[in-house]
């Protein structure tokens, strides 16, 4: 897969190496299955959204698995950075995506 093919499928930058390559055909089907899945997931949690680690860990992910689904998500405009940000595992703040709707504009914020 290419980059021309992002945000559609799962891809590997041009001058990548051949695993790169082999990685990305290796979880094209997987990957909207997952998509789909993270994307139900999200919607779930309505305005309260979730994290890339939350999304993993209620999925039962391995922690770096959703990043690129919802980076995928994020680029077709199926999910919104909320502004608001929780910890993840590693202690760092994380985004917390929300769907489109229920992304409150900083104008409307108190």
């Amino acid at each position: 897969m290419t980059t021309s093919e992002y945000p559609y499928v799962a891809y590997a930058r041009a001058g990548s190496p051949d695993t790169a390559f082999a990685a990305a055909d290796s979880v094209a089907g997987i990957a909207t299955d997952r998509e789909a899945k993270a994307l139900a997931w999200i919607r779930e949690q309505a305005e309260n959204g979730s994290t890339a680690d939350e999304t993993a860990e209620a999925l039962g992910w391995e922690r770096y698995s959703s990043r690129p689904r919802l980076s995928m998500l994020h680029a077709r405009g199926a999910i919104v950075d909320s502004g608001k940000r929780r910890r993840g595992v590693s202690g760092r703040m994380q985004a917390v995506w929300v769907l489109p709707q229920f992304l409150i504009s900083k104008e409307a914020q108190p």
